[in-house]
């Protein structure tokens, strides 16, 4: 399972990695064509603010692997090590919950609606970029069932990632 983790994970940091280095590139050719040849490029604009979606949706999924999501440490720790796993599988629950529910449902039906829509600048259907929403929310369930396994192993953060 930790191999499966590990390819999963270097995909996401290839794909966040691209989508960022994509953006910096996007937003320099952005100022060059406003300001050097007084020309604004639309279409950048309206493509690095879907990535910067991508980046940030593929960055939480990467999160969710390293059990990194918002929790309360101080007062987790105050139980026993079995409360502990316990109120840490219920963490991990939670979060599966709402990336069934929000990420995956959601998404899809979204997606589904924006397909029929097209961008501004760009003339592909918004839909396209809504697919990272189920895709994350995919990823996200995946990495949880993993922390879960990893948690009733007793395995610590830095040993599971």
């Amino acid at each position: 399972m930790k191999a499966f983790r590990n390819g999963i994970t270097r995909v996401l940091n290839v794909l966040a990695g691209i989508s960022f280095l994509a953006m910096v590139i996007l937003t320099c050719w952005q100022v060059l064509t406003r300001y050097v040849l007084q020309n604004p490029s639309t279409w950048s604009e309206e493509l690095v603010s879907y990535l910067f979606a991508w980046m940030s949706l593929l960055g939480a999924s990467l999160v969710t692997c390293e059990r990194g999501h918002m929790n309360i440490p101080i007062i987790v720790e105050q139980f026993s090590m079995p409360v502990q796993k316990g109120l840490n599988c219920l963490g991990e629950i939670i979060a599966f919950l709402f990336s069934a529910t929000i990420l995956v449902f959601g998404g899809v039906q979204i997606t589904s609606l924006a397909m029929g829509q097209m961008t501004s600048s760009l003339g592909v259907p918004i839909g396209i970029f809504y697919i990272v929403l189920p895709l994350c929310g995919i990823l996200n369930m995946i990495y949880t069932v993993l922390n879960i396994v990893d948690i009733i192993q007793g395995q610590t953060e830095k040993e599971a990632v």
